[in-house]
């Protein structure tokens, strides 16, 4: 399901901002793959967090082969630590910053970003969630201890991917009850952990319905 109209979705796609060469390379390399990248749009999102922030440090639970991290980096972030679990794709992701000339700029960690980030102390200018749905919750608390006051959580696919949007609406609006974790974990994890973020006080979260949709959430504690 698209969220948008027509003509708000080819808006937003003509008005992104262009690829590096490198990440155009990446995009030919989803489209040849079948992998899900956030793309231009929400990736100028990303960019503008990492620069808004002034990030120095940005932590991703879920990488790919590392095109969301070019993203901050092209927004001056220091450093980006890159959890993957496929080791072909962390892999993929060195060479690609091997040859876009920032190695020096992530790191890629092979494995549970769960795990991961327990390896980790903070502070974190700007985190992104964008692994496993149903565990995105969770990524969120783990994670919120070591995200600065002032610093952004931006969770990835909260309006489109593989997830029953129609569900996700009737639930925030009518109070419809989520699916079931066997019938449908992947929407019911992304409606957990929009409702999570929506009744903490720490946080202030807004969702953007660009790309498959974004939900940035600023640390106020």
């Amino acid at each position: 399901m698209d969220v948008l109209t027509d003509p708000a979705r080819r808006f937003l796609t003509a008005t992104a901002p262009e690829h590096t060469p490198v990440q155009a390379e990446m995009a030919d390399l989803a489209d040849e793959w079948g992998f899900p990248i956030i793309g231009p749009e929400a990736g100028a999102v990303l960019r503008l967090l990492a620069r808004l922030t002034d990030a120095d440090r940005v932590f991703e639970f879920g990488s790919g082969f590392g095109y969301s991290a070019t993203w901050f980096l092209r927004g001056g972030a220091g450093s980006v630590v890159c959890t993957e679990f496929d080791a072909d794709e962390a892999e993929r992701g060195v060479a690609f910053a091997a040859e876009g000339g920032y190695a020096d700029s992530v790191t890629f960690e092979v494995g549970d970003a769960m795990e991961t980030v327990d390896r980790y102390e903070g502070p974190f200018d700007v985190v992104l969630i964008d692994h496993q749905k149903g565990r995105y919750a969770d990524a969120y608390r783990t994670v919120l201890p070591k995200v600065r006051t002032g610093g952004v959580i931006v969770a990835d696919n909260v309006t489109r991917g593989p997830i029953d949007f129609k569900a996700l609406v009737a639930h925030f609006e009518a109070g419809e009850p989520l699916p079931d974790d066997a019938v449908d974990g992947e929407t019911r994890g992304i409606g957990e952990y929009v409702g999570t973020v929506r009744s903490d006080d720490a946080v202030e979260t807004a969702v953007l319905p660009v790309g498959s949709g974004v939900a940035v959430s600023t640390v106020v504690r």
